[in-house]
């Protein structure tokens, strides 16, 4: 649906989630290259995001998880019937700290796979804390690469020879930091 309202005029559509009449998107979306439309990426760990993932996402989007989780998730990906190529994404990411807000939140799949990879321990592979979801307040799940700029990008190898195409890479001051694994990380992934 959302691909045709990228390159289609007027588009009608009924689901059982939504709806649109005679739909146009406005204004229209540059053509570059053989793409038509932008890359579609899709998050969720739970089956429905899964098999929507696998079936309709041009991307996968993960949490940073350890490699074996990450293994068996491409590898469905990868078996699923009926789907065209994907690329995995996996994002590592500081927690968003909204504790003592006062309202409990239901949580999702992905978020409670976090929760619970930080039971097994705070450090699992060799970088990969999961320590600072715990503290993320109403089940905001998180887990961070840490160490050198080396560690990071070595780590980061280990996901690329499972599949993994493409890191959403944050930390906060996000100015300080984007322009630190500018300099010192990103030169070693590109080598």
């Amino acid at each position: 649906m959302v691909r045709r309202l990228w390159t289609e005029d007027s588009v009608t559509s009924a689901g059982e989630n939504f709806r649109v009449a005679d739909s146009t998107v406005v204004p229209r979306i540059q053509v570059r290259g053989d793409r038509r439309h932008p890359k579609f990426y899709v998050g969720g760990a739970s089956e429905a995001a899964e098999r929507v993932a696998a079936t309709e996402a041009d991307v996968q989007l993960f949490w940073g998880e350890p490699l074996d989780g990450v293994r068996e998730r491409v590898d469905w990906l990868k078996a699923e019937p009926g789907t065209g190529p994907r690329s995995p994404a996996a994002g590592i990411r500081p927690a968003d700290n909204d504790a003592g807000q006062g309202h409990q939140r239901t949580l999702a799949v992905g978020q409670q796979r976090l929760l619970e990879l930080n039971e097994r321990g705070d450090v699992l592979d060799d970088n990969l804390y999961t320590a600072p979801g715990k503290f993320g307040g109403g089940g905001a799940g998180t887990t961070w690469l840490v160490g050198s700029a080396e560690d990071v990008a070595r780590s980061l190898h280990k996901y690329q020879d499972l599949g993994i195409t493409r890191f959403v890479l944050s930390d906060t001051p996000y100015l300080s930091e984007i322009k630190r694994q500018g300099d010192q990380l990103l030169p070693l992934l590109r080598g």
